[in-house]
């Protein structure tokens, strides 16, 4: 068993941060899933750009497309959808021998409808029917628009992603508008047994915005808790995780065969280089969790990882940083909503770009 199989053993899913034309066609993913037992892929549209960029197995479609598609944003949905196609072929028999749990691959509505509920949803079934993989998720992200919508799409049946959370209340109440979902979906008869859900908690760039503001207050005690916020806060928003669905609100829906909302830890390569290479995947190892890895932080994992159960070690610890950096001032639901505000610019920047290489 290697190491990250062995994390696999451990009850965590390891999906790849990435996808592309490339990493089908040579093998690459085919053998990251046999070798590695990677059970799922996840895009965006910085990942897409990437692809486009630096893959030679556009150009001639892209040439065809242009002359035959004069819309821009479907012309880059018919480069992109084969790959996702391709890469749930791929996963479906992971799919298959988890009985739907994993093997999921994510393809993101397009971030400008980020704080529209109705045209989220609308996008999220009109790409759902062009992919038409059982093992698709729509990526949708946290704000409250699309909480909204991605409650709409839980009754509907539509398995989501929800991206872009970067604080415990963020995802509490992802948590919440699952189980809403759900609850709709099942008072109409619906089946929840085939339901699923992640809540994706970015790390990296809450220790990006947190370090800058210890760094600003400069005293020993704060500069003592840089690298420490986005491991404490996924620590606690496990345990939230596990009180919400292994508690009182789901068990309704768990005695039907609802599955609960797993928590994906996303951004997970460190953008500190004085900081361990796999300060996100190391210390949040846990059953019932998946953490997204680019390339480069999955060679890390196989390479030196050491893996173990650790996501519900230092709890008080966690619980008692966070208190800390709150009595410095530090208002993490305010960092929060600020990078999920950032993030969805960020995105939508990357899918400009990646409407202009399409053009």
């Amino acid at each position: 068993m290697n190491t990250t199989q062995h994390v696999a053993s451990l009850g965590q899913s390891l999906w790849l941060d990435n996808l592309s034309r490339s990493l089908i066609r040579d093998g690459t993913l085919a053998k990251m899933i046999a070798e590695d037992r990677v059970s799922g892929v996840t895009s965006n549209p910085s990942i897409f750009q990437s692809a486009l960029a630096s893959s030679p197995y556009y150009a001639d479609d892209l040439a065809r497309l242009k002359a035959s598609e004069p819309d821009v944003e479907r012309r880059y949905e018919a480069l992109v959808i084969p790959d996702i196609q391709a890469a749930c072929d791929l996963l479906l028999p992971t799919h298959e021998a988890t009985g739907g749990n994993d093997g999921y691959v994510s393809l993101e509505v397009a971030p400008r409808w980020a704080y529209d509920t109705a045209h989220t949803v609308e996008e999220a079934k009109r790409l759902s029917a062009a992919v038409n993989r059982r093992n698709l998720l729509i990526k949708v992200p946290g704000t409250p628009e699309g909480l909204g919508a991605f409650e709409a799409l839980t009754t509907l049946g539509i398995n989501v992603n929800v991206t872009l959370l970067f604080s415990v209340a963020q995802t509490q109440a992802v948590f919440e508008a699952y189980i809403r979902g759900l609850g709709t979906r099942a008072a109409t008869g619906a089946d929840v047994r085939r339901s699923k859900a992640v809540a994706s908690l970015f790390l990296s760039r809450v220790d990006t915005r947190v370090d800058e503001q210890l760094t600003a207050i400069g005293t020993q005690e704060a500069l003592s808790l840089r690298g420490k916020a986005a491991v404490a806060l996924a620590k606690l928003a496990y345990q939230r995780y596990l009180k919400t669905f292994h508690g009182e609100a789901f068990a309704a829906l768990a005695q039907q065969g609802a599955t609960p909302q797993y928590l994906l830890w996303a951004s997970t390569s460190v953008k500190n280089p004085d900081y361990r290479d796999l300060l996100y995947v190391e210390p949040l190892i846990g059953a019932e969790t998946i953490n997204t890895l680019p390339d480069k932080t999955l060679d890390a994992l196989r390479d030196h990882g050491q893996p173990a159960l650790r996501v519900e070690e230092g709890v008080a610890e966690a619980a008692a940083q966070l208190a800390e950096l709150a009595r410095l001032g530090i208002d993490m639901d305010a960092v929060g909503n600020t990078l999920q505000d950032e993030g969805v610019k960020l995105f939508d920047a990357a899918y400009q770009k990646l409407l202009q290489q399409a053009g």
